[in-house]
């Protein structure tokens, strides 16, 4: 059987690191009120001439290095965003160009926060039925540039950067479908009458300017501890597994909050859960492919660990993904 392997990861954030106290320098809060209601300390922000295409290159480079892989290896890039360069081209196109690839598919997705998880299974699916045999997939992310900087309530929330992955085809003995490397099971949903709990007021078809993001927090807070728990349980049945079988979560770090409550309801010690969310805020399609790779290079994560990926964004979309590393 063909299984879809984790080779290697990357990661790239902006220059420029924002604490809550420069924040609040330029916005109506405090570090005290920023730290008790999300867990947040600080965040990346894009300066000028950083972008997705830009922080995408640049992790899907530190990715290939990773995983002792060019761009002649390559046959396939997905880039999960909600902020492109442009409207088109896909600006997975533009980071292809900029690796010095030619020829091979590359597309974005576009699923918001679970944009990577989207990205990730769309690849899985592609690998595992022959339409390529190497992936980059990234998530990527410019957030600071739809933000309404007068709305404290979402301005201190987000961040900018990137990460990677490298996937690869790879064969293997169906009796070891339980502890081969690589994607076990994932599960995709979105419920689009809620898409207005979550999203941006603009867009080329409709006012034909980008539009500011905009969030009705409590309602998002409540269907993500919902919606992430039973998507978390249907991906574990599906693979034949359990909670207590899990190394570690990696989510989509949208707010310390979540976190904290997605894990009491399956059960799980917060200590298993990777949390980037104080240095990076939420970086959406950016964050599950960051703090994985954070976790994998500071040794937390290690080889043969049973790693569950998980987020939720606005749509609402959510998913989740169980890979061992």
């Amino acid at each position: 059987m063909i299984r879809t392997v984790l080779t290697g990861t990357g990661a790239a954030l902006p220059r420029r690191c924002v604490s809550n106290e420069e924040l609040a320098r330029e916005v109506d809060t405090t570090d005290e009120w920023i730290r008790e209601r999300t867990g947040i300390t600080q965040r990346y922000i894009a300066a000028e001439g950083e972008t997705t295409g830009s922080l995408a290159t640049d992790a899907a480079r530190a990715a290939m290095e990773d995983a002792g892989c060019s761009i002649e290896d390559i046959d396939l890039i997905i880039l999960a965003t909600a902020t492109p360069d442009r409207t088109f081209p896909a600006t997975a196109t533009t980071v292809q160009h900029a690796l010095g690839g030619k020829g091979f598919p590359a597309f974005d997705v576009a699923a918001v926060c679970s944009g990577f998880l989207y990205a990730l299974g769309t690849a899985d699916s592609m690998l595992r039925t022959g339409m390529a045999k190497r992936a980059i997939v990234i998530g990527s992310e410019t957030f600071s540039r739809i933000l309404d900087w007068e709305d404290r309530t979402t301005c201190v929330l987000f961040g900018d950067g990137a990460g990677a992955f490298i996937l690869e085809a790879t064969d293997i003995a169906e009796g070891d479908a339980a502890t081969a490397p690589g994607v076990i099971a994932t599960k995709l949903h979105a419920q689009g009458e809620h898409c207005d709990l979550l999203y941006v007021d603009g867009g080329p078809s409709t006012t034909g300017e980008v539009g500011k993001l905009r969030m009705k927090g409590r309602e998002v807070f409540r269907h993500a501890v919902v919606n992430l728990a039973q998507v978390l349980t249907e991906v574990l049945d599906d693979a034949g597994f359990a909670a207590g079988d899990i190394d570690w979560v990696v989510p989509h770090q949208a707010n310390a909050r979540i976190l904290d409550a997605t894990a009491r309801k399956l059960g799980l010690p917060i200590e298993r859960v990777v949390v980037t969310v104080d240095q990076h805020a939420n970086t959406s399609a950016a964050s599950v492919p960051l703090a994985y790779d954070l976790a994998k290079r500071d040794g937390r994560i290690k080889p043969g660990d049973l790693v569950m990926l998980e987020a939720m964004g606005g749509g609402f979309t959510w998913g989740a993904s169980l890979l061992r590393a």
